[in-house]
């Protein structure tokens, strides 16, 4: 897995949120302690979680065979969090077709780039 991949699809799924944390939109919202706050903030902390694959990626390139499988699995696991998350703007004219595919499909599509 690229992590381009990943800095792209954070990036959408950031641009959607970031707009719902603007003071003009509501006195304390993202800020509060009600439930809409707590959700955007918890939803940003999982985003942000799933984004931070650097680390992992580095170290994937280094492993033995064997051990890449591991990270493998954690970088697919991040990517279909992200992945679920930007679904929900399928809608919207900035999404990219790549954040509908699984992790195995972006590296075929690469593979026959």
């Amino acid at each position: 897995m690229d992590v381009q991949h990943f800095e792209r699809i954070t990036a959408f799924i950031e641009d959607r949120l970031r707009p719902l944390f603007d003071p003009e939109n509501g006195r304390d919202h993202g800020f509060g302690m009600d439930d809409t706050s707590r959700a955007l903030r918890a939803l940003l902390g999982t985003v942000r979680a799933a984004a931070a694959i650097k680390g992992l990626a580095e170290q994937r390139a280094g492993a033995d065979p064997a051990m890449r499988n591991i990270f493998d699995q954690a970088l697919e696991h991040n990517w279909d969090v992200l992945r679920g998350v930007a679904r929900n703007w399928e809608d919207h004219p900035d999404f990219a077709r790549d954040f509908k595919r699984h992790a195995w499909e972006l590296d075929e599509a690469k593979a026959s780039d």
